[in-house]
């Protein structure tokens, strides 16, 4: 299936976010364009997570609205797939990978009914895509970092969604893993998706994304990453805490730290 709207993929508008009355993020505005790979860049503490989990509709709002499509997210889940950060996942939960994959199906099956021989062929097709054809009786606890990542996006496929959020996809994997799933992105833009990603490494914002959001509580920049991903940007991102030296950007000090801990 694919969407014919014009109307953007998404878009949010005043969405403020708080804990315990403190501001996570401050009336952001953002409209993002159909068919990009979009990377979402900031610092640890500034809200990406969040962000993406608030316009989902799975954490609370203090004020704001987002639009999938033109219409609230209530009405049109099913046209958004949702790759959580790894270790926010109970990875002891006694079911194996195909299980975990058919859990995309729900949203089009409905809760009161199993998916069919029809589902399941398709659940194992989406495992076939990201290399895990061989994995699908596997206990998901048994499966490695990347192993498990891998099954999470064959998850998502299995939604067959026109917008996709994922938080971190590339955290904790192995070098032949992230080329799965950077590859996995690319054939979803060839489709006119829309991918969403929270991303840490700097240094391949250019190489994987045509589109980036610089976020730090609000928007810094947003728009096609060679206008938004420049150092003048970036240091209104990060501030004090980043360097750029020729084509290197660095980071210095905790941050450093905090974001080598992310990968």
């Amino acid at each position: 299936m694919t969407m014919t709207s014009q109307k953007a993929p998404l878009v949010v508008k005043d969405l403020t976010v708080a804990y315990q009355k403190k501001p996570v993020l401050r009336s952001v505005h953002i409209e993002v364009p159909e068919g990009k790979l979009i990377g979402i860049i900031g610092p640890n503490g500034a809200g990406k997570s969040t962000f993406i989990k608030a316009v989902q509709g799975l954490i609370p709002i203090a004020s704001g609205e987002t639009e999938i499509y033109g219409k609230p997210y209530k009405q049109q889940r099913k046209l958004v797939g949702y790759v959580p950060q790894r270790e926010s996942v109970d990875w002891d939960f006694p079911t194996d990978a195909l299980d975990v994959v058919l859990m995309g199906r729900y949203g089009r099956l409905g809760w009161f009914r199993r998916p069919g021989k029809a589902d399941r062929d398709f659940a194992l097709e989406c495992l076939s895509k990201v290399g895990m054809a061989d994995y699908a009786n596997r206990q998901i606890s048994q499966l490695s970092g990347g192993q498990q990542q891998r099954v999470f996006l064959a998850r998502a496929l299995a939604q067959e969604a026109q917008l996709y959020f994922m938080d971190e996809p590339f955290a904790g994997v192995d070098a032949a893993t992230e080329r799965a799933i950077i590859q996995l992105l690319n054939e979803l833009k060839q489709q006119k998706k829309t991918v969403l990603v929270v991303h840490h490494d700097l240094q391949t914002v250019e190489e994987y994304f045509d589109w980036t959001i610089l976020l730090n509580r609000r928007v810094i920049a947003a728009g096609p990453t060679h206008e938004a991903f420049t150092p003048e940007n970036l240091q209104k991102t990060y501030g004090g805490r980043l360097h750029v030296l020729g084509n290197q950007v660095l980071l210095t000090g905790s941050a450093a730290t905090e974001e080598a801990s992310a990968q």
